[in-house]
């Protein structure tokens, strides 16, 4: 008797964590006594005839939970494409479903584990309706999907702020400057929250509260008049005005972006108040790096519980962390559902309780 096989592919945006989501499941699927072959560049993979795999091994996963980024590669486009730039969904054609099916068959795969995003998860589903063997493992930095409290890759995201603003502390009160730094967050501000906190900033801004450039103004104006001649500012890239504006910048390709919202609160509070003003954006910094302790023990635990529910043809759900614990939901209820930061939520309340503006 053949041994079952397990596909599994890395989809999205890179994060630290991806490889010991693989690593947990390449060993708890060895225990079961499962193979498993892993899809280059997400479900890109599944499509050349007899798919783009590599069989994951003792060998090439050895060492690799520390690093950062996937060994199997990833793609946020291709023919898997399930959300517009928009924000728009889009239904994949049956023509790809059929082929990546066909791969699917020659494979003989018992089960498909796929990591990533609120996107990746949509596609996912609509691979599940098609009759594919689905598992779900949820992937953001951005730490916004409802369906799981926390997701691998976040922490690392954070400690990367928190390093970053350990470093323009000093710099800052050298010059007496106000330094604008711009990071992740397009819908939640979770990694301006927890870094902003952290690395002691001085004003976070976040999507969830809309700011005012005025009383940004005033309270580099008021730390002036205190004493406190540097001011250290963290924004999210998704930051809105009272007004509800964006700022966004279109792409090489004619993609809009969101971006240059630093920049523009950098030029404006220089203008209002003197302040010699500069801006940081830590962009995919957020992204590399070898991950945490605590993404790297989060990674593995997603990954055995991923194997778990293969086994247990569990399919159409998707893995999920909730009260210390690692459990499933259904795909179907775990997409579109953001989690974003309640405006008066205790750890926005911590923050202004030792002084933190939020703009407001």
């Amino acid at each position: 008797m053949s041994r079952k096989r397990i596909g599994v592919l890395t989809s999205g945006g890179d994060c630290p964590g991806l490889n010991a989501v693989l690593r947990g499941i390449f060993c708890s699927a060895e225990e079961q006594g499962w193979e498993v072959l892993g899809f280059r560049d997400g479900f890109e993979g599944m499509l050349p005839d007899g798919g783009d795999v590599i069989p994951l091994t003792r060998e090439n996963t050895a060492g690799i939970m520390q690093t950062g980024g996937t060994i199997l590669g990833t793609t946020n486009k291709g023919h898997f494409t399930s959300k517009a730039a928009g924000g728009d969904r889009m239904v994949i054609p049956d023509e790809v479903i059929a082929r990546a099916s066909k791969t699917c068959r020659d494979l003989d795969l018992s089960a498909i584990i796929a990591i990533g995003g609120d996107g990746s998860m949509s596609t996912s589903l609509q691979l599940y309706r098609a009759g594919f063997p689905m598992i779900g493992v949820p992937k953001t930095i951005d730490n916004d999907l409802e369906a799981t409290a926390m997701t691998f890759g976040f922490d690392s995201a954070v400690a990367c702020v928190t390093d970053a603003l350990d470093r323009l502390h000093t710099t800052a009160a050298s010059h007496k400057r106000l330094l604008v730094v711009q990071v992740m967050g397009r819908h939640a501000g979770w990694i301006a929250l927890w870094g902003g906190i952290a690395g002691a900033a001085d004003i976070i801004l976040i999507p969830e509260i809309p700011f005012s450039l005025e009383k940004v103004a005033e309270e580099v104006q008021r730390r002036d008049a205190e004493g406190f001649k540097s001011t250290l500012l963290v924004v999210a890239e998704g930051a809105r005005t009272q007004h509800g504006q964006q700022f966004r910048k279109q792409s090489a390709s004619g993609e809009w972006r969101l971006g240059g919202v630093g920049e523009m609160i950098a030029h404006e509070v220089e203008h209002r108040t003197g302040k010699e003003t500069r801006t940081c954006v830590l962009g995919h910094l957020q992204r590399g790096g070898d991950p945490t302790s605590l993404d790297r023990i989060l990674g593995i635990r997603f990954g055995v519980k991923a194997v778990q529910l293969a086994t247990e043809e569990k399919f159409g759900t998707m893995v999920s962390y909730q009260n210390q614990d690692v459990m499933e939901v259904p795909i179907a209820e775990a997409i579109h559902r953001l989690k974003r930061v309640a405006p008066d939520c205790q750890l926005v309340g911590t923050a202004r309780a030792v002084g933190i503006s939020f703009g407001d």
